[in-house]
């Protein structure tokens, strides 16, 4: 499978937010944290010098990867000559995937770049209808954000929208020693599962907003946070306007919405 994986090493990028993974047995439990369920394909984001890569091409599905740093694509090909085909040399976040994966369900998995992390989220939230898992290392202090409960100081906006869809549990902490270069902070690996039923009770666009707004001014009521929604006094008068954002769970969020739509 792999040539010689020493033939060269790819210099880490720092403008790319590059911090390669030297730890095989991380690696495998990353990959391990896919159930291979509901999906035939999976691509990988930034694989860099392959680390992850290797123990997802043992998996019976068919692995993507997809690198914006060109040294690592020619190492990738050198290295990794059956991946070499799927191998999309593109920017994640500016590509439409489906030009690869044509409406089919597949899976996320990666060691993310902290720089581009939570865009990351936010299009695989976009694409929820195509993703039923995605599981992948942050930022330590990300993940636990994805992950958080109301009443979290770090519960926001991420976590709201985040888990409207998903069942996101966080897995396991990875300390800076494991990567060259080390970087600054701890990273966390979570698991993001499709619920059953992801469909939203009220729009999902008016959905975002409400969060969004809630949160932008998080230490403020509802009341106040959401004023430029033009509510009426009648429903304004709501107790649920008392509260601040981070004590409202994510189902009360999508009701406040239910009941603004009829609102406005």
């Amino acid at each position: 499978m792999a040539n010689n994986p020493n033939q060269y090493q790819v210099k880490a990028k720092k403008h790319l937010g590059q911090h390669f993974l030297n730890d095989e047995s991380i690696a495998e439990k990353i990959a391990d944290t896919l159930s291979l369920k509901n999906y035939k394909t999976l691509l990988e984001i930034g694989p860099g010098m392959g680390v992850l890569t290797k123990y997802l091409l043992e998996k019976e599905v068919t692995t993507y990867v997809i690198e914006i740093d060109s040294e690592s694509v020619e190492y990738l090909k050198a290295n990794y000559f059956s991946l070499a085909p799927r191998i999309i040399e593109k920017d994640f976040l500016k590509y439409d995937l489906n030009l690869v994966f044509k409406g089919e369900p597949f899976a996320i998995i990666g060691n993310f770049p902290y720089n581009i992390s939570t865009q990351i989220v936010f299009k695989v939230l976009e694409m929820r209808d195509q993703i039923p898992e995605f599981s992948g290392m942050f930022q330590k202090e990300v993940a636990e954000r994805i992950c958080s409960k109301e009443g979290s100081k770090v519960y926001g906006i991420l976590s709201v929208l985040t888990q409207a869809f998903y069942e996101a549990e966080y897995l396991f902490t990875v300390p800076p020693s494991v990567f060259s270069p080390p970087p600054k902070v701890d990273s966390g690996v979570l698991r993001l599962t499709r619920k059953d039923d992801y469909s939203l009770p009220c729009d999902a666009e008016l959905f975002f907003k409400v969060v969004k707004a809630a949160f932008q001014q998080r230490r403020k009521t509802i009341r106040n946070s959401l004023k430029t929604f033009n509510l009426s006094d009648n429903l304004r008068e709501d107790s649920i306007f008392d509260k601040r954002p981070e004590q409202l769970n994510v189902q009360q969020f999508l009701e406040l919405t239910t009941r603004i739509e009829k609102d406005i």
